[in-house]
């Protein structure tokens, strides 16, 4: 019986797999980066280790570091994760070399999967020859032969652009998981993004539990995931489901994997096997009534499965969320979560890395929770999770919150048969703007905010109430100014807007009477944001920082990173055209690249290879080709 178990992991993934080694009487261990050395996994581990070093490079993706650190813990079992070192073959023959238990699949069958390109090799689906690659057979995918999340995939439209994108998509995947092996493969839209929950044991027996439908995705990362797959016909299901055990099957699989299809045109086409639990796995264990890690564990201890899975029951929809901006082009948010308060009970599930007080740091990826809810049909599951999701406290960076509730509210989600892996790419401008009354709900916003900030200062307004009447006292935020002074009864009136009335007033809690209808608005600051509902709103100032003022042209980074690499040649002096890459920064495991935001000439370049950059520095500098440089001022004078 296994005793004690490291996670070779981090965050989320560590404290979901810590969760049920506490419910199974299992003690646990975690391994951490300096950068993680306060993190929510650490502190709920009974034991932790450090892995010297700040990158995953030189911490979680070092097996040996990490079994020596099992060792050292006295653990006798590791288990993967998923991500880092999860689908690594070394990594396994190291753990059971040390006499540790492995749970995980044997590493014969992870050397057989885990590189996409041996696997569809092993199933009969080859990849595209570069070397006879035509723009006949444009668009094309380059992804990663290892690993997942997005990370070191791109889409082709043009030939011209395919060198550049291989070396793009092989530098992310190597620094992501240390295998810069990247391939070609077709790039089918608008299909359907279907894989199948697999659980093997070592006495033959292979289960598989449901579908899953992954189509909502941005960035060729999932952001909404729901089991099962609706609306599929039952013989393509159990075309999904046969295919995916004779996989298994075919190369000894032992433990829990997921076998992922694109399904178009009533057609499923094989893409990959993961040799893991799947960060969605939880809307499996939903719907079939069971812990897929516990299942993990007791097929590594020996024990058989029974003949049959559970039967399903219900539905289960899952969002990733996460801390991006997307009026900073959805670009990875870091910073204090003040307040980190999402909604759970019955038939709601939260999967997180993250406390209230906690920092989200740069290092690694940008997902705070998964959010789940289970209930009996898709449609009160989507409901459910909505509401959960806009009741969520999220003080801290900005988070995709607000495109996950439309997402789910949205039309083309909501029916079936419309759901495709182009939904972002259709719909995402209509879905990040502001909602029919967003505007007249900000402004009452607004208005608890004026005057929560009021009671805080212990009802001050120039000495209180007056015989004498007043000028109203004035508070702005952004394009909402709200105009309110004290009454006799130690309350306010609220002059502006009109035909709202201030029924009680706290410093962290507000109700107001708007129409007749008596709302109430929590409320809370931290440093120059206030947090209504799910507001964010910023006093503005009374006067304007002068440090604000940047030249024009002026090329900022959009996030703490490291400048991965400057374009080849590029010098100050330099002309350069709209949309022409620049420079690449690596923040989060993901490469962002940062591009001239029109034509002209690049008259600074600050940005040096291997430099770490704080969000707002100044990486170069274009002057727009209509607006004239300083010597061309000075020719003219």
């Amino acid at each position: 019986m296994i005793s004690s178990v490291l996670v070779a992991n981090r965050g989320e993934i560590a404290c979901r797999i810590f969760r049920t080694c506490r419910d199974l009487g299992i003690s646990t261990v975690a391994v951490y980066s300096d950068a993680d050395a306060d993190a929510l996994h650490v502190r709920e581990a009974d034991a932790a280790v450090r892995l010297p070093g700040a990158t995953p490079a030189e911490t979680y993706l070092r097996g040996d570091l990490v079994v020596a650190a099992a060792l050292a813990a006295g653990a006798d079992a590791v288990h993967p994760g998923y991500g880092f070192l999860s689908e690594n073959k070394e990594f396994a023959e190291a753990v059971t070399a040390a006499g540790l238990v492995w749970i995980g699949p044997p590493p014969a069958a992870i050397e057989a999967m885990a590189s996409k390109t041996r696997a569809k090799e092993l199933l009969g689906v080859a990849p595209l020859d570069l070397s006879s690659l035509t723009g006949a057979d444009l668009p094309v995918l380059v992804k990663a032969a290892a690993g997942g999340g997005g990370r070191g995939m791109r889409v082709v439209r043009e030939l011209a652009s395919l060198e550049q994108e291989l070396s793009a998509a092989s530098a992310e995947a190597l620094s992501a998981f240390g295998d810069g092996e990247v391939f070609v493969e077709p790039y089918v839209e608008n299909g359907r993004h279907v894989e199948v929950q697999i659980l093997a044991d070592a006495h033959g027996t292979v289960w598989t539990l449901g579908t899953r439908d992954c189509s909502l995705q941005r960035r060729h990362q999932k952001v909404v995931e729901e089991a099962p797959a609706p609306g599929l016909a039952a013989s393509l299901v159990d075309e999904l489901y046969e295919r995916s055990a004779a996989a298994a099957k075919a190369v000894g699989y032992v433990g829990a994997g997921t076998v992922e299809f694109l399904v178009a045109y009533g057609r499923a086409h094989f893409l990959e096997m993961n040799t893991r639990l799947q960060v969605e796995h939880p809307v499996t264990e939903a719907v079939y009534g069971v812990d897929l890690v516990a299942l993990q564990i007791a097929v590594a201890e020996g024990a058989p499965l029974p003949p049959e899975p559970p039967a399903p029951r219900g539905h289960a929809i899952e969002a990733r969320l996460y801390a991006e901006d997307p009026a900073a082009g959805w670009t990875p948010q870091t910073g204090r979560l003040h307040t980190f308060d999402v909604p759970t009970g019955p038939g709601l599930r939260v999967d997180t890395g993250y406390a209230s007080g906690d920092t989200v740091g740069v290092h690694y990826d940008a997902m705070l929770a998964k959010v789940v809810a289970h209930a009996p049909t898709r449609a009160e599951a989507a409901r459910k999770l909505a509401r959960a999701l806009e009741r969520a406290r999220l003080h801290g960076p900005v988070t995709n919150r607000d495109l996950l509730v439309a997402s789910l509210r949205h039309p083309d989600f909501t029916d079936p048969a419309r759901l495709t892996t182009g939904f972002y790419a259709e719909h995402l401008p209509a879905l990040t703007e502001p909602p029919a009354g967003a505007e007249t709900e900000a402004g009452y916003a607004a208005v608890a905010a004026a005057l929560a900030e009021a009671a805080s200062n212990g009802n001050r307004f120039g000495g209180g109430w007056r015989n004498v009447r007043s000028q109203d006292e004035v508070k702005a935020f952004g394009d909402h100014e709200v105009r309110y002074r004290p009454t006799r009864a130690g309350g306010y009136e609220v002059t502006a807007p009109e035909g709202i009335r201030a029924v009680a007033v706290a410093p962290d809690r507000v109700s107001l009477d708007i129409a007749g209808v008596v709302r109430h608005f929590e409320v809370a600051r931290h440093g120059d944001t206030v947090y209504v509902g799910p507001h964010r709103l910023t006093p503005a100032p009374r006067f304007p920082d002068p440090t604000d003022e940047r030249e024009p042209g002026s090329l900022l980074a959009p996030m703490p990173g490291t400048v991965v690499r400057v374009a080849e040649g590029l010098a100050a002096g330099d002309r350069v055209e709209a949309g022409q890459p620049l420079l690449w920064l690596e923040a989060m495991k993901m490469e962002h690249r940062v591009v001239a935001p029109a034509s002209g000439t690049l008259t600074a370049l600050h940005a040096v290879p291997g430099r770490q950059v704080e969000v707002g520095a100044l990486l170069a500098v274009v002057q727009p080709a209509d607006v004239p440089t300083e010597a061309q001022e000075e020719d003219s004078l």
